[in-house]
């Protein structure tokens, strides 16, 4: 399973369905990219779709295939399935559907629309007294425990959080590379006015 979605699992608190639905204003920013031919589901229902699984306890991408293909019509129709002209019913995207979206669908794409998401849905922090204290942003790597085959290495992926554990941004690391190129795209998305960024001395190389 995408590790961008997993970080829907980490979520604290339970997410209702119309805010899981919700999501979908950030997904439609994930590019499609399939063939314009043949297309049956909006690209934007399947992502959410599979999000909600996710948010519903499915842990494999097989749980994600099999929850969305047996979820209620009410539920296809909150995410944005679109229903038959002829008999008013929506026909479910099949498990394999869902698979195969979440093979192609581009990873740091995902990732940000999710972390925007989780972003939005934080309740405002009160104001903070004034203080000297700067905002303390860690980067660090880590391998996805379970993704290492006999003939594919683990995906690693590096991170920036909070010192209290909030993920505020992360990327798949090239498996022909390490984390020096992937540190400054990383930060890209992030505000960091009046931060220090902590990370290892891997990133005092070029």
């Amino acid at each position: 399973m995408p590790s961008c979605l997993q970080r829907l699992g980490d979520a604290s608190g339970s997410i209702p369905l119309e805010t899981a639905a919700d999501l979908g204003r950030f997904l439609a920013a994930v590019p499609d990219p399939r063939a314009r031919r043949g297309i049956r589901h909006p690209w934007p229902a399947l992502l959410t779709a599979s999000a909600a699984a996710v948010l519903a306890g499915a842990a494999s991408v097989t749980a994600i295939g099999e929850w969305v293909a047996d979820a209620p019509q009410r539920v296809l129709a909150l995410f944005g399935f679109r229903p038959d002209p002829l008999t008013g019913l929506i026909r479910p995207p099949h498990a394999t559907t869902a698979r195969l979206v979440l093979a192609v669908a581009d990873g740091d794409a995902l990732d940000r629309a999710i972390g925007d998401f989780l972003q939005e849905r934080k309740a405002p922090a009160p104001a903070p007294a004034p203080s000297s204290e700067r905002k303390a942003i860690a980067v660090d790597g880590k391998t996805l425990r379970g993704t290492r085959t006999a003939n594919r290495a683990a995906t690693a992926l590096i991170a920036a959080m909070t010192h209290n554990g909030e993920v505020l941004a992360q990327r798949q690391i090239d498996g022909k590379s390490n984390e020096i190129p992937a540190f400054a795209p990383l930060l890209d998305g992030i505000d960091l006015t009046g931060a220090v960024i902590t990370a290892d001395a891997l990133h005092t190389q070029h």
